[in-house]
């Protein structure tokens, strides 16, 4: 929607300041032993390569990545062996769904850190199930690329699905460096399909600047009140602080000036 911006690039916007938090390191770190548990080798471990990727692109020291890889694998004591992945649900200011992933040892804890952020600021954590109906996991890979526009764009993805096998989904078209013709876009394909969509497509000639499975809203929650929309930001600034949070979607949709004046 013109004009508009979804949370996937409302979080790009916000990308330099999260890379400040303290909180990132252990995150980011938490996925790395996690992922390391499927094998040390990322050659053969793609969830390995893309934690592993993301930490890098994010500043995170080598040292950390080797000391998170040999939690993960067994090869030191004391790791982060009891940590799981759970997922958590609720609803924001306005009504937005929001789904909460995290990494913890101690679900009591998490849960109750969860909703305290939730009800600070005027949402509140939720059961199993009450907004994840609104959502589908797909394969997503940020692209970009000098001159890129739609036809050409479309002419690749078609290529992609001829000759790599990828199922691409959809695409959406993002205002990351318009004025210098530099464009980009979110594409979308089967869960299962990450690693076949981010190979694919850099072979194509594109630069992948990042891929991830990506929890997708099936219905926009838009939110035009200045208030709610700060109270959501706010609350959404305090999920993705917590340490045992991996990562945080919602449905929120909001207009591209007024979040820019909001985040000023």
């Amino acid at each position: 929607m013109a004009g508009h911006s979804k949370w996937a690039q409302i979080k790009r916007t916000k990308a330099v300041v999260d890379a400040k938090r303290g909180a990132l390191f252990t995150r980011l770190g938490r996925e790395i032993t996690v992922a390391a548990r499927g094998g040390a080798d990322p050659a053969g471990n793609f969830q390995l390569r893309t934690a592993i990727e993301k930490a890098r692109a994010a500043g995170v020291p080598n040292a950390n990545i080797e000391r998170a890889i040999a939690k993960g694998s067994g090869q030191l004591s004391g790791g982060a062996e009891s940590f799981e992945a759970v997922r958590y649900e609720g609803y924001g200011p306005g009504g937005v769904a929001v789904l909460v992933e995290a990494f913890t040892d101690n679900r009591n804890r998490t849960a109750a850190d969860l909703r305290l952020a939730f009800g600070k600021h005027g949402g509140n954590l939720g059961e199993t199930g009450c907004v994840g109906y609104l959502f589908e996991q797909r394969s997503v890979a940020w692209v970009q690329l000098p001159g890129l526009d739609e036809e050409r764009l479309l002419e690749i993805l078609l290529t992609l699905e001829s000759e790599a096998g990828v199922s691409v989904l959809g695409y959406e078209l993002g205002a990351d460096g318009a004025e210098s013709g530099d464009a980009s876009a979110d594409v979308v394909a089967p869960f299962e399909q990450l690693e076949a969509l981010q190979d694919g497509l850099r072979r194509q000639g594109l630069t992948v600047k990042g891929w991830e499975h990506r929890w997708i809203p099936q219905l926009s929650c838009p939110l035009s009140d200045p208030e709610q929309l700060r109270a959501c930001l706010r609350m959404l600034d305090g999920l993705e602080e917590l340490d045992d949070v991996r990562a945080v979607t919602t449905n929120l949709e909001a207009d591209a000036a007024l979040l820019e004046e909001l985040m000023v």
